[in-house]
């Protein structure tokens, strides 16, 4: 019956100039599948009936593929994918361990992806899906697939129907022996049960031909959005393979990670020279399964490069999240080395202005986008480097980070948001590293504490405002009132609650009354910070909770000598930002704020000693994020005199920067500003303050704050 088919296919094939399918094709093909199906069923688990006997003795499937090839007739090519598609996803017999079907899928696979724009693009991503489940249904498969003319080349194995070699079908061979069922087959069909050997390398032992993997990665750049998502989940399914050595296969021996790194370059380098960082932080969400850009934001110059490009880095990501270690290892490092290394980080050490601007906004929206452990430690490592030593003052930038921090403090404001910005979104990774590199290898051994005298037991014993020269007796003979002081700390409860009240009410009365102005306008108190610090501080007492930080900072031996302090090249950028608040764009001083409070919500008993508490007694010549907003607010104080109707003025630009009035130009008015972010922070560092003491350990559960306290 199979072999009057044949005949039939052949008649039909001869009509050389009708497509496909306007001939008998397609319905003799499919009565090919129905017979080999039945068949298959009347036959014992594991026994070849004489129809697949005699498809395999006379090659009707390498003809196909060959008619195929050729086009012959128009149309053929996606009537032989369909085919094979559906016998090897129907038959349930090992078929991929012929030769004489694994020489023609490989055929078929060279076909496949390699002609953007395809008329057989859906029949392709069809054809490897079902390989692929082949693949993970059996693993050891995915060497045979992948290795391509290495295998089909062998002109000795060619002359017959073989079968690969294959632990799992020799096993079922025992108790399933073919020999019977083959004597039926004419010609000699017990050469089917002839294995090849085991080492298949042609002479020369170059890596094989992998045309799986090339085939995938073609199909992925598919313009056809539902094609190159079923391509993504299959390649996916490829590198999830659970076997160690089809993951080891996968590394060593096949373009697999090459590939996919080498389109995520190209998808970068065709992005335009100059982005603007706001269009980049617009895509940041976006994801490989839907890599469009949404259509409700507004178009630029590049934004579907843009978007191309995240959406494969966030599919590269997702790749290593979910492969086997091996590959997750190997490919990550690929995209360190290609991507990080090589291109990126010259261009965020470039002279020019535009190239750090735009790779440091790309930089950042990659980091967003960044979930996987490998890919994580990779960038870490590229960023920070692999010294963990603290710096030095007079240390020149010998590290990309160190570079970096020298761009948070550079000339042009718009890359010194951007650089903040991605220091932003680096503190909110869940890596040690991070937070140790940037400031706790520099507060270990608490160096900033003064040895050898009592603690304070007040706000007024840490800060003698008389002597700091900005409250002179000139400026308070002004009228102005100096910055109202809390009462002296009465002795702490148990529950720590005299105490959190007192460093709140520091933050909170630093500011003058004449540069309040939160008090006019509704929802603007304190309270309002409550909620988001509290729901910040869970998520970042969760991200840290494995790393098994202290309860409380080390006693201090009053008998060691004082060492110097350096509060590090991080830090001391902070602070040195932060004591230009009055004179910095408004923009600039959200980024620096928004950086320090993400800073002050680590649950780190350093982290919070120095920078939320008022009463730290500071070595000599050392500063704390309390000791600089003083210095600020003195600053402030004497600024204000010079300022005609300051309250008024300040009223009115707090209410340009809500939105309640229209917008006009004020003299003073990057110091109005200044004076209006200066409140807010320092009502949010009371905020996070309050959720934060007394310090918890981020492995404790964190009360929820009662309502409406304020």
């Amino acid at each position: 019956m199979l072999s009057r088919l044949g005949a039939l296919l052949q008649e039909a094939v001869g009509a050389e100039n009708t497509p496909a399918k306007k001939t008998d094709i397609p319905w003799r093909l499919k009565q090919m599948l129905d017979i080999l199906v039945y068949e298959e069923r009347q036959q014992a688990a594991g026994e070849a009936g004489p129809c697949l006997e005699y498809l395999l003795q006379h090659k009707i499937l390498e003809t196909l593929c060959t008619l195929g090839k050729a086009e012959y007739p128009p149309g053929m090519r996606q009537q032989v994918l369909q085919f094979f598609s559906k016998v090897l996803a129907q038959v349930q017999h090992p078929l991929l361990h012929y030769l004489n079907v694994h020489r023609p899928v490989q055929k078929l696979l060279r076909l496949g992806g390699t002609v953007p724009g395809s008329l057989t693009e859906k029949e392709e991503v069809q054809f490897t899906t079902v390989l692929c489940s082949k693949i993970q249904q059996d693993p050891a498969l995915l060497t045979y697939i992948l290795e391509g003319k290495k295998t089909v080349s062998r002109k000795k194995a060619s002359r017959e129907a073989t079968v690969l070699p294959k632990e799992a079908a020799s096993s079922k061979d025992k108790d399933h022996p073919h020999n019977k069922a083959l004597d039926r087959g004419p010609c000699g069909a017990r050469a089917l049960n002839t294995q090849l050997p085991a080492e298949m390398d042609e002479p020369g032992g170059g890596v094989g031909e992998s045309n799986l993997i090339t085939s995938l990665i073609g199909l992925c750049k598919s313009k056809k959005g539902r094609v190159a998502l079923k391509a993504q989940e299959n390649l996916l399914l490829l590198v999830s393979v659970a076997s160690q050595a089809a993951a080891t296969f996968l590394v060593q021996s096949s373009p697999c990670c090459p590939a996919i790194v080498e389109h995520l370059c190209q998808l970068y380098q065709s992005l335009p020279t100059f982005l603007d960082p706001a269009d980049i932080a617009a895509l940041e969400g976006i994801s490989w399964r839907l890599p469009s850009a949404p259509s409700d934001e507004a178009s630029f110059p590049g934004k579907e490069a843009l978007a191309a490009f995240l959406g494969w880095f966030d599919y590269c990501d997702h790749l290593i999240r979910e492969a086997h270690t091996v590959v997750s290892d190997a490919l990550a490092k690929a995209v360190a080395e290609k991507l990080f290394a090589e291109i990126l980080q010259p261009q965020l050490l470039h002279v020019s202005e535009q190239s750090v601007l735009t790779s440091t906004a790309l930089f950042t929206a990659m980091l967003h986008q960044l979930c996987s452990p490998a890919l994580l430690r990779e960038a870490v490592a590229f960023l920070l480097g692999k010294d963990q030593q603290p710096a030095a003052p007079e240390d020149s930038p010998h590290t990309l980070c160190a570079h970096l921090i020298k761009h948070c403090d550079h000339l042009s404001d718009e890359i010194s948001i951007a650089t903040l910005r991605l220091f932003e979104e680096l503190l909110q990774k869940p890596h040690e590293q991070i937070i140790h590199s940037l400031v706790l290898c520099h507060l270990e051994g608490r160096p900033y504490v003064a040895r050898g005298s009592p603690e304070p037991e007040s706000y007024e014993d840490t800060l003698d405002l008389e002597e700091d020269p900005y409250f002179t007796d000139g400026f308070l003979d002004s009228g102005f009132q100096r910055p109202t002081k809390p009462p002296p700390a009465p002795a702490a409860n148990p529950d720590g609650k005299t105490a959190v009240t007192e460093i709140v009410s520091s933050f909170l009365c630093l500011v003058p009354e004449e540069a309040k102005t939160s008090a006019f306008l509704e929802e603007t108190g304190y309270d309002t910070y409550v909620h988001d610090a509290y729901g910040l501080f869970q998520e970042c007492s969760s991200r840290v909770a494995p790393w098994g930080w202290p309860l409380g900072p080390p006693p201090l031996d009053p008998h060691e000598p004082e060492r110097p302090f350096f509060e590090g090249h991080f830090l001391r950028m902070l602070f040195d930002r932060m004591s230009r608040i009055l004179e910095q764009p408004y923009s600039l001083n959200l980024q620096v704020t928004s950086v320090l409070s993400r800073l002050a919500l680590f649950p780190h008993p350093l982290i919070h000693e120095y920078l939320l508490d008022p009463y730290i007694n500071l070595a000599p010549g050392c500063r704390s994020l309390f000791s600089v907003l003083v210095r600020v607010i003195g600053d402030l104080m004497q600024r204000i005199q010079r300022v005609p109707q300051f309250p008024g003025k300040l009223l009115l630009v707090r209410r340009q920067l809500m939105g309640q009035v229209p917008g006009e130009q004020l003299d003073h008015q990057t110091l109005l500003q200044g004076v209006v972010v200066l409140e807010e922070f320092c009502k949010e560092l009371a905020a996070i303050a309050f959720v934060k003491f007394p310090p918890r350990g981020p492995h404790l559960h964190v009360a929820e704050p009662p309502e409406g306290h304020a």
